[in-house]
């Protein structure tokens, strides 16, 4: 009467046994891994970005012994699509993409800066707008529709709080903003107060900030809940460190991070989630 149960039983185990080792496996294939990616949100021209981000990972690369790749993408959209489906190990992103990418892979933020991020709303220096809801009814250039501080939220707060109604042109870098409202192609245009120090004087001198957003932790670094304790603790721990020189403090200036910090999801950005922002978030298509 037992032997057909029996045998069922030792099936059975043997199956699990090999379902087990097969994740062990997998697990350790992961555990070994030495390379690593790098997203990083497309504020900024590729180019640009090549120029800061490349030196400060081949620094911590060398100080951890993992290779971390820096990985762009031509948009904020695309990025954005690449995040939702989790692909790059570690990712650079704005506050609300912080919230978009826990909900959908569980990617924790590890280090963010000190300083508080303000988006803006800037217009010519000669315009005749002086207040935002001189803008109803106008164009407005943003970057992309979920870039957080210069579009997203921007967008929310023009809507929601101060019912002024625009229509926006997505120009995808922050830079091609505010050259489109220097041409006069846009009414205003919105930005970080980050990116437009960025910007040459010539630039700033005929631009002026109308409007700009309360203050919220900004872009945090974040990892994919896939990568082993280790190396996310081995990355923060040498990004952290380049504090330690001239260097090192360069670089992190570089990429916005002068004073890094240690980024916590429950403190820094769920708060983000009772503006029900998912309102005005534009995900882009896939064909």
């Amino acid at each position: 009467m037992n032997g057909p149960w029996t045998r069922r039983q030792t099936l059975q185990s043997l199956l699990g046994s090999a379902l087990l080792s097969n994740i062990n496996a997998q697990a350790q294939e992961r555990d070994d891994r030495t390379t690593f990616t790098v997203a990083v949100v497309p504020q900024f021209p590729a180019a640009e970005l090549h120029r800061d981000w490349t030196p400060l990972l081949k620094r911590v690369s060398q100080a951890t012994g993992f290779n971390l790749n820096l990985k762009l993408q031509p948009s904020i959209p695309r990025f954005e699509s690449e995040m939702m489906l989790g692909t790059p190990d570690f990712a650079f992103m704005n506050p609300y993409h912080a919230v978009m990418a826990a909900r959908a892979q569980g990617y924790a933020p590890v280090l963010r800066n000190a300083q508080p991020l303000s988006g803006i709303l800037v217009v010519q220096r000669s315009s005749s707008v002086k207040t935002v809801q001189d803008l109803d009814g106008k164009e407005l250039a943003f970057p992309a529709p979920n870039a957080f501080g210069a579009s997203l939220w921007m967008r929310a707060l023009l809507a929601e709080r101060e019912r002024v109604r625009i229509t926006p042109a997505y120009v995808q870098t922050h830079s091609n903003v505010y050259r489109q409202v220097l041409r006069g192609k846009a009414a205003a245009g919105g930005g970080v107060n980050n990116t437009l120090l960025q910007e040459s004087e010539e630039v700033r001198a005929h631009l002026r900030v109308l409007f700009e957003t309360p203050g919220v932790a900004p872009h945090p670094l974040c990892v994919h809940p896939r990568v082993p304790t280790r190396v996310r603790q081995a990355v923060t721990d040498a990004i952290a460190g380049l504090t330690a020189d001239a260097e090192g403090q360069t670089m992190l200036k570089d990429i916005f991070m002068s004073k890094p910090t240690k980024a916590d999801y429950a403190r820094d950005y769920s708060s983000l989630e009772q503006y029900k922002l998912e309102k005005y978030v534009v995900l882009e298509q896939q064909g």
